[in-house]
Parts: structure tokens; C-alpha cells; sequence
């Protein structure tokens, strides 16, 4: 792989790793990132979190936005949501980007197509848990990886699913439908026993 395949990238290293898509709340009071909020308000900057934990090995992360800052606070200290814009594969960390207080890092973007569509089988299940779940609020269209963020993947099952092949990451989200339906299913007989007695 040629050095022009990587870029430069402002970085934020964190133990969370957002799905391509996804809104996140982040609470920003760092000197350095809120440099690096200022610099994405007016410069309409991207920016990393890199997957900051023992399981990455590949050394992945995701390239955020900056959605909105809901709150400011008088001590300079911010509250936004920022969105999953793309992932990338990490090359180097640096302890600054440029010139600036907060980390950067050589990335390589995946250019993820965040409207990828499920297989129908997926797709069917899905809707079949949505339905018994009673949410309401996915119309018609969702994503592979919308219903990655809709089925509550703890930070290992995220990592899993990114790093998988695409025929596995059905397979995964199939499972997880699955397990979470048996469930669904065990909380009803639970509670119509309850009632009984």
C-alpha cells in the first residue's frame, strides 16, 4: 500500500467505537478537544475516535462529524453530537496534529456505504423484531448497519462486526435477532405466568 493511500487526521482516542451512521454524544473538556471542536466548527473538520482498546488489533476506528453542540458551558467545557461518517484503518498516532494540542493520526478511510441493504432474510427477521420490540420509529428503509446500532452490540460485538466479512456480518445480526427474539419471547411467558398465579 503507497503512502497517498493514507491521510492526516485530527484524532480522538476513545474506548467507543460508533457504527457508520450512528449519532454519539460526547462531553468535551480536554484543552486539546476543545481546540479540536472549535477547529471542526469552523472548518467543518472530520475527525477520528480511534477504537482505543487491548481487542483492536486491526487498528480500526471511526471518522466522525460534528452534528450540533447542544450545550456550552461557562468554563469553556461542551456537550455535542458528532456522526459516524466513514471508518478507517489506523497506520500512525501522533502525539499532535500539525500544529495543533490534540492527536492526529495516518488513517485510510474504508469509504463505507452506509445505506448498504440487508439480505431479505435479514431484512424480514428484522422487521419481525421491530414489530414485536412495538418500535415505531424505522420507516421503511434501514441499514445493515442500522440495525447493527438498533440491536445493541456490547463494544465487542461492534468490533467483531466491523472486522467480519460481509456474508458474516449477516450471519452475526441474524444471531442476534434470533437470541434477542428467544428472549422477547421467554419475558412474555414470564409475565403471562405471573398473571396466572
Amino acid at each position: 500500500m503507497s503512502a497517498s493511500d493514507y491521510s492526516s487526521t485530527p484524532m480522538f482516542p476513545l474506548s467507543i467505537l460508533p457504527l457508520p451512521g450512528e449519532l454519539v454524544p460526547l462531553h468535551i473538556f480536554e484543552p486539546r478537544y476543545k481546540q479540536l471542536l472549535q477547529d471542526a466548527e469552523q472548518e467543518d473538520l472530520s475527525f477520528g475516535i480511534f477504537f482505543n482498546n487491548i481487542i483492536n488489533t486491526e487498528k480500526i476506528g471511526s471518522l466522525m462529524k460534528l452534528e450540533s453542540v447542544i450545550k456550552r458551558y461557562e468554563g469553556g467545557e461542551s456537550d455535542i453530537i458528532v456522526k459516524c461518517i466513514d471508518l478507517f484503518y489506523m497506520d500512525t498516532l501522533y502525539r499532535t496534529h500539525r500544529s495543533k494540542m490534540y492527536q492526529g493520526g495516518s488513517v485510510r478511510l474504508w469509504q463505507v456505504n452506509d445505506m448498504e441493504m440487508p439480505g431479505v432474510k435479514l431484512a424480514e427477521l428484522f422487521q419481525e423484531y421491530l414489530i414485536k420490540r412495538k418500535i415505531t420509529r424505522h420507516q421503511g428503509f434501514f441499514s445493515i448497519y442500522s440495525i447493527a446500532q438498533e440491536l445493541s452490540l456490547d463494544i465487542n460485538e461492534r468490533y467483531n462486526f466491523l472486522v467480519a466479512e460481509e456474508t458474516q456480518r449477516e450471519r452475526m445480526l441474524l444471531s442476534k435477532i434470533k437470541f434477542q427474539m428467544h428472549l422477547l419471547q421467554r419475558e412474555e411467558v414470564s409475565r403471562d405466568l405471573y398473571h396466572l398465579n
